[in-house]
């Protein structure tokens, strides 16, 4: 039975003058090649003998040849020091023109129907050969648990307050609007709060049974909620089916502004007001060193701002009370909703 390996007598540092004397053929050459001096060289080479039980470099005439066991030895040794290479680099640097790393994106559709586009586009003209993996943000995978296992770099999402137990990176504000046909009612004669309240409202699915997005938790803690007749997992269909009824999508502006050229729907502001919402992207401990993981955190910023439209955050009046109800009945709607909240 052969003698298990001292792995503590082994480090990458042997294996490289194993190689280089393998494949030099010679202990003086390898010296010149690894910068070292013959006689730590011969040193190394007497260590890998003891631990191989093998001569490995033998004399053939006027020169040094590998045996039979060596020779099997290079290839392996030529993988580890490449294996070890790549690794290293990694971890100093991630240069995008070469790299090959795949990155996993958590996010939802609901922040920009140009976000996710405009960032793989970005992603593969700076990075080629980088991979691209986006998963869906849904509450059927808990989110805090993919990015502690590696399962997904960076979450991107919309919380009225972000988890401090991640690392987060404000990505942009936005104000809250209503998305309608151009057909509803509300763009003729605006509406009050309870025709608000009680039209026909569209929403995403709930992330988790009993969950309440932005919109609804805001309205909860007012004693208020809205008629919602519609919900949907899929928010980049909801712009549609808003365009040919009478439902209401209540979301960021930015949001909504994307389908004003494209489909028969205008913005209108709610009866009452809203924080605005607050995007973020998300990340672990884990990637928060990690050279590639920071090039793709600065890619979702650069491509986040990008999408920003001071003109359109938050500064430009809409359509809201209706213009036949009396100011009284206004101030009351918005007394009921308490002071505006918005940064």
């Amino acid at each position: 039975m052969s003698r298990p390996l001292p792995w503590d007598s082994i480090d990458i540092h042997l294996i490289r003058v194993l190689y280089t004397v393998l494949t030099e053929r010679s202990v003086t050459r390898a010296a010149v090649r690894l910068g070292m001096h013959q006689p730590a060289v011969s040193a190394a080479l007497r260590r890998l003998r003891r631990l191989t039980g093998d001569a490995l470099l033998v004399r053939a005439g006027s020169g040094m040849v590998p045996t039979a066991v060596a020779q099997r030895m290079i290839a392996p040794a030529a993988e580890i020091l490449r294996q070890t290479e790549t690794m290293l680099a990694g971890a100093r640097a991630f240069d995008p023109a070469h790299g090959t790393h795949i990155f996993a994106i958590a996010a939802s559709d609901y922040l920009d129907p140009c976000f996710l586009p405009r960032l793989v586009a970005h992603i593969k003209a700076s990075a080629p050969l980088a991979r691209v993996d986006i998963q869906p943000l849904s509450g059927e995978a808990d989110y805090r648990y993919r990015l502690a296992q590696g399962e997904v770099d960076v979450v991107i999402g919309n919380w009225p307050q972000a988890p401090d137990d991640l690392h987060q990176g404000r990505l942009f504000g936005d104000e809250v609007v209503c998305l309608v046909s151009t057909r509803h009612p509300a763009l003729r004669r605006g509406w009050t709060l309870t025709e608000w309240l009680q039209a026909e409202h569209v929403a995403p699915t709930p992330m988790a049974p009993g969950a309440r997005g932005v919109i609804d938790d805001h309205l909860a803690q007012q004693g208020l909620t809205r008629n919602i007749v519609v919900r949907c997992p899929h928010f980049g269909l909801i712009p549609a089916m808003v365009s040919q009824s009478l439902l209401v999508l209540t979301t960021g502006r930015q949001y909504c502004q994307r389908f004003v050229d494209t489909l028969p729907v205008a913005i209108v502001a709610p009866p009452l007001r809203f924080p605005r919402l607050l995007y973020y992207q998300l990340w672990h401990e884990r990637t928060h060193a990690s050279p590639a993981a920071q090039w793709l955190r600065q890619a979702i910023r650069d491509v986040a701002a990008g999408l920003c439209d001071p003109a359109h955050d938050g500064q430009t009046p809409l359509p809201s009370a209706p213009s036949h109800a009396s100011r009284a009945a206004r101030e009351s709607a918005f007394r009921s909703t308490g002071p505006d909240t918005a940064p």
